[in-house]
């Protein structure tokens, strides 16, 4: 329980990111929101960055007054006109291509899905650009006030353009989880559709992790050797302050990227106890538009397939009775063979007397809930006796005890479950009469038919014994009859319920040549 509540309060690994099924108005203002904090944040992220580098790890002269001054006018509008162009413009690029999952739009097609999941990577780019602008904008300024300045410049602030684009990365994606799960439900995740994979997605984590900030230090000791004015003492700083960006990058980095690759992980992991614990019904939000998304998608379709599969099983053993069809999807191969096995079982019959004048004085809904009522109280006795309701031959039914799983009692069962069925009857249905037979002997269970069309019956002496038996019941006290046969079998397995029985006479039954002990219950005699 505690498993699917926490999925189902967090369907794409955050709470933040709201419920699976929102409305578009609070998706759109959700998405709004979420996209602006976040690259705000991320840009205010990177300048700060870019000041701690500027400062304190590029071994480079002090500043002029004018370079300053300059500096002091410039970063602030570039930081406040880049950010309002990268919000203003991403935000606006995002709800377009996601105006279908915003406005309720229906059905996207697949040029609006692919569109939605390239949304993030439209705005690193977007905010790679603004970066980059910035970057050659401060170079050419500190070139023109503070020629030997510029380099580190170029420096400190391209990293920052790395930076900034490959966290923007991360956290757009994770803002727009929600918009993906609706671009990827009912679909599976095809490479056409995805965005940057894991392996790329791994990449870029080195790159802004890693490679960016070494490469950094690579240069600043490169810069640090050819300066004649370069000490010891500044060397060290430079190490300090590079090592420690590079230790806060990895594991910022490590973190986002852990989250984003195990959250989607987690959704399967969880989704599969429930499907373990025997629930059917899981079905994941995909929103990795990455080969995690194909984990979620096959996951879902694999839950499908079960759910279908156990329709049909379910839908077969309402035909056939669930113990024939285990045993028939049991099979290690997967085929079903025609033929049969012979063992000992009981037979139990079952037929309405006058069902046909019945049926010509009423109409046929009537009779139909008649036979539905009818019908009701044979099975749930032949089924709580453990009995294998086998056909339904118009108004009559026949039942097995002891097949296809065998039954040390079967003979007990049938014949408790005929005076069970005998009692109701008499109570639930009493418009018509009824004849059961129950008959003790060996027959022949198996599929019988063609390899294209079979069903699984019983044949034998026992079958045929117990029809006839009904047919004699219909004119018999309480309109039941058994062979003695079958007493004496339950007599040994279960003497209670042979002790319900008493002798009725004999007779030959029609195909037989030698006669028939019969016996009826001892409570209809009375």
């Amino acid at each position: 329980m505690g498993i699917t509540t926490r999925r189902r309060r967090s369907p794409f690994g955050a709470r933040v990111l709201g419920p699976r099924e929102q409305d578009a108005r609070h998706l759109r203002l959700r998405i709004q929101v979420l996209l602006t904090v976040l690259l705000l944040l991320t840009n205010v992220f990177g300048v700060a960055v870019v000041f701690v580098v500027n400062t304190w790890a590029i071994p480079s002269p002090e500043p002029t007054r004018e370079m300053v001054i300059a500096l002091a006018i410039a970063i602030p509008v570039y930081v406040v006109v880049g950010a309002a162009i990268g919000v203003v413009l991403g935000t606006t690029t995002s709800l377009s291509a996601l105006r279908w999952a915003t406005r309720n739009d229906g059905e996207p097609t697949v040029a609006e899905r692919s569109k939605a999941l390239r949304v993030p990577l439209r705005l690193t780019l977007i905010q790679f650009g603004i970066w980059a602008v910035g970057t050659v904008l401060f170079t050419v300024l500190a070139a023109r006030l503070q020629p030997d300045r510029a380099l580190g410049t170029a420096l400190t602030v391209g990293i920052g353009a790395i930076v900034v684009s490959g966290v923007a990365y991360l956290v757009t994606e994770f803002a727009l989880r929600p918009v993906a799960a609706r671009a990827l439900a009912n679909r599976s995740v095809s490479a056409r559709q995805r965005g940057v994979g894991v392996g790329p997605r791994m990449m870029l984590f080195w790159l802004v992790g890693t490679a960016a900030p070494v490469i950094g230090l690579m240069i600043t000791a490169l810069l640090a050797l050819s300066a004649n004015e370069a000490t010891l003492p500044q060397l060290a700083v430079v190490t300090i302050v590079l090592c420690g960006i590079v230790l806060v990058f990895g594991a910022l980095l490590t973190d986002l990227n852990a989250r984003s690759v195990v959250a989607p992980i987690l959704s399967v992991r969880d989704a599969l106890r429930e499907v373990e614990s025997g629930d059917l019904d899981v079905d994941l939000p995909v929103y990795d538009g990455t080969e995690l998304g194909q984990l979620q998608s096959g996951f879902n379709a694999m839950v499908h397939g079960l759910r279908e599969r156990e329709k049909i099983r379910d839908l077969f053993g309402r035909h056939v009775g669930r113990e024939v069809a285990e045993a028939a999807t049991a099979s290690p191969t997967g085929e079903i063979s025609l033929g049969g096995e012979t063992l000992d079982a009981s037979v139990l019959f079952v037929d309405l007397v006058g069902s046909t004048r019945y049926a010509t004085e009423h109409g046929p809904a009537e009779v139909v809930a008649l036979l539905n009522r009818f019908f009701g109280v044979v099975v749930d006795e032949v089924g709580t006796h453990r009995g294998l309701v086998n056909k339904f031959l118009g108004d009559a039914v026949l039942a097995i005890f002891g097949a296809p799983a065998p039954l040390p009692d079967h003979a007990a069962r049938a014949l408790a479950a005929a005076r069970a069925m005998a009692a109701r009857l008499a109570e639930e249905v009493p418009e018509v009469g009824v004849g059961i037979g129950v008959a003790t002997g060996t027959v022949v269970v198996g599929n019988v038919g063609h390899q294209n069309r079979f069903e699984y019956t019983a044949i034998g002496d026992a079958v045929n014994s117990a029809a006839r038996l009904c047919d004699l019941a219909k004119e018999a006290p309480n309109g039941v009859l058994a062979a003695g046969d079958s007493v004496a079998a339950a007599r040994s397995t279960d003497p209670g319920e042979a002790g319900h029985w008493v002798e009725h006479g004999e007779t030959v039954l029609r195909g037989r040549t030698t006669p028939t002990r019969l016996a009826v219950p001892s409570a209809a005699l009375t």
